[in-house]
């Protein structure tokens, strides 16, 4: 009788090891075809608290919520992003308003579907330059470092062609390849003063230097960073820029009501101080909103023509796509009608941002 209940207890024993085992491979399994139904889709950003809205959707993991296996690239410039953009390396990416646009005066098949950033551009100098440059008539004759396609350096200089002064004869422009670079020349003396983004701004302060003007103090609610893809890709793959765009939505509803979170996600992208961080994020001179402000964009091609920055007759709204969009943020109404983020960019798109 012992050898007969010891037997059947080790039979026991390993059918259960056997059904344990056959369920962590069932498991297992499952994930991996869950990993595998997710589709690849790689992002550029720069490290900048204005893209806050990528940073949030990968930490999380809205968009592996939406089905994306997103990758992200930094890179230093717009310019750079932009190529990467073009060559088909990234399928989406945030580079500002000025670079996409002057891309596309040049050719470029791009689309630009969604937002991202609004203003977070300013001018710095030495504090003993800063009062004299309150006054843009101040920089006649004076030397101005800027980053190449920068939509801060767009702004400027629209800026100063509306006050009457021909930038391209009467400001000298050093055309540098990042912000930091742009800080050292200011630093040294070898300009007068220089344009540059967050987090530079408060870099700048911190590092001695002053904020002359913000550049909503120059064009008041200016677009920045636009959502920019190959008008090929989006054809090709609408859903997937849905996806996009959906998790963009939910990212800014949590980056609006959760800010310590928001800043220690912006700070893993951004190798910042952490107060340096909120006060770009939150001081009040930048905002990050989804919504692709086909308005604001309109309004800034026109300035760059006007400004003689670019010189084309193309109409822009080709290059504008909305749908996306709005079939984004009407999905997420849909699923969750009494979400009051939603409704309220709901309301915005309606009524006049696009």
């Amino acid at each position: 009788m012992d050898r007969r209940l010891w037997g059947l207890v080790v039979l026991l024993v390993i059918g259960l090891l056997t059904f344990t085992g056959c369920g962590d491979r069932n498991g297992s399994a499952g994930t991996s075809q869950e990993e595998k139904s997710l589709k690849k889709f790689n992002v550029g950003y720069l490290p900048t608290p204005g893209h806050v809205l990528y940073f949030v959707a990968q930490e999380k993991g809205y968009f592996q919520e939406e089905g994306l296996d997103v990758e992200m690239f930094q890179f230093t410039n717009s310019g750079e992003g932009l190529n990467a953009v073009k060559a088909g390396k990234i399928d989406a990416g945030s580079f500002g308003t000025a670079a996409p646009l002057i891309f596309i005066a040049k050719g470029a098949e791009f689309t630009l579907f969604g937002g991202q950033q609004s203003e977070g551009a300013g001018i710095v100098a030495k504090p003993e330059n800063a009062d004299r440059f309150q006054d843009l008539n101040s920089f006649r004759g004076k030397t101005v470092a800027t980053v190449r396609l920068a939509t801060g350096d767009v702004v400027f200089r629209g800026a100063l062609q509306q006050a009457g002064i021909d930038w391209k004869t009467e400001v000298t422009f050093q055309e540098l390849d990042s912000p930091a670079a742009v800080l050292e020349a200011v630093k040294k003396g070898s300009v007068d003063a220089g344009v540059v983004w967050a987090p530079y701004m408060k870099m700048a302060e911190q590092q001695g230097l002053k904020i002359v003007k913000y550049s909503g103090d120059l064009i008041s609610e200016h677009t920045c960073c636009r959502q920019v893809a190959l008008t090929s890709k989006i054809t090709e793959n609408p859903e997937d820029y849905k996806k996009f765009s959906r998790a963009l939505i939910k990212a800014y509803g949590f980056y609006q009501n959760k800010k310590t979170e928001t800043v220690d996600m912006i700070s893993k992208y951004v190798k910042i101080d952490k107060d340096i961080i909120e006060a770009e994020t939150y001081g009040g001179h930048i905002s990050s909103n989804p919504d692709p402000d086909k308005e604001g964009i309109v309004k800034f091609w026109g300035m760059m023509n006007e400004a003689g920055y670019i010189s084309s007759d193309k109409n822009i709204k080709d290059y504008i796509n909305t749908d996306i969009y709005s079939q984004a943020i009407g999905e997420l109404l849909q699923e969750d009608p009494g979400n009051p983020v939603y409704k309220k960019l709901k309301s915005e798109f309606k009524n006049g941002r696009n």
